[in-house]
């Protein structure tokens, strides 16, 4: 009785010759992965560090990966790759106590000035409510930007990145409640993003759904490197309120 294809993937991975081969094919996604964190960060953080750290989590992918979990081998290695990435950069603690203060204070004023107006603040009126010049806000915005890296990661028990590979069932741990939940959450989340203005939404689509670099993202818009970095930090810190503060649910009961 011949092994089934998966079976012989799996025990391909103990294969000393087919786990340089697959090393070597996904070198460049960490290479991509860790610049693409890499420039939303300070640059005295070498990125070669990074590199080290998303190298560690492809080979404790290679370690652990299960093709009975019917998920290609390239998904669960960038799961892990850059999990281990963000597990660096927490090790490492590299963000300033104030620099999160200030992070706490954006946020509450953003939610306190989305509340009296009913819609989303400009830069200019945030700018007013924190007592900055514009110019203030916006080099606060791109220092922030690289906070924002974990925002919608969870964290496992053990305080680590959850592994997002993990978390995609198999077809037969689907079920109805799992589905439902995940559809809530959707719904959430779209509504989240409606509420962004144009621009921001333009910012996040090319980022996170097209994957292009910040630099790219400055490239189609017509603005500079730093400019899409304030402007992604400012649709997240929005993006976060509204999903905290659950503003958009009787926008979603009345759509119901």
């Amino acid at each position: 009785m011949s092994a089934s294809p998966q079976s012989t993937y799996q025990s391909g991975l103990h294969n000393e010759q087919e786990r340089e081969r697959l090393l070597l094919e996904q070198l460049p996604q960490v290479r991509y992965i860790a610049r693409r964190i890499h420039e939303r960060l300070p640059q005295h953080i070498p990125f070669e560090d990074l590199v080290h750290s998303g190298v560690l989590g492809l080979i404790d992918a290679l370690n652990k990966f299960d093709a009975c979990k019917h998920v290609q081998f390239a998904s669960y290695a960038k799961h892990r790759i850059r999990g281990a990435i963000l597990d660096s950069l927490r090790e490492l603690d590299w963000s300033p106590r104030e620099l999160r203060r200030k992070a706490r204070l954006l946020e509450q004023t953003h939610a306190e000035l989305d509340t009296k107006l009913g819609r989303a603040a400009t830069e200019q009126e945030i700018a007013d409510a924190l007592g900055m010049r514009l110019s203030e806000l916006q080099e606060l915005l791109g220092e922030l930007d690289g906070l924002e890296i974990t925002s919608f990661t969870s964290d496992g028990d053990d305080g680590h990145d959850e592994d997002g590979a993990a978390l995609i069932a198999a077809p037969e741990d689907d079920n109805p409640f799992r589905r439902c939940l995940e559809g809530e959450m959707k719904a959430l989340l779209t509504a989240a993003l409606a509420y962004l203005p144009e621009r921001e939404k333009q910012v996040l689509t090319l980022y996170y759904y097209e994957e292009l670099t910040m630099k790219e993202v400055g490239a189609v818009l017509g603005v500079g490197e730093s400019r899409v970095s304030q402007i992604h930090s400012l649709a997240i810190t929005r993006l976060r309120s509204r999903l905290q503060s659950g503003a958009m649910r009787p926008s979603l009961a009345a759509a119901v």
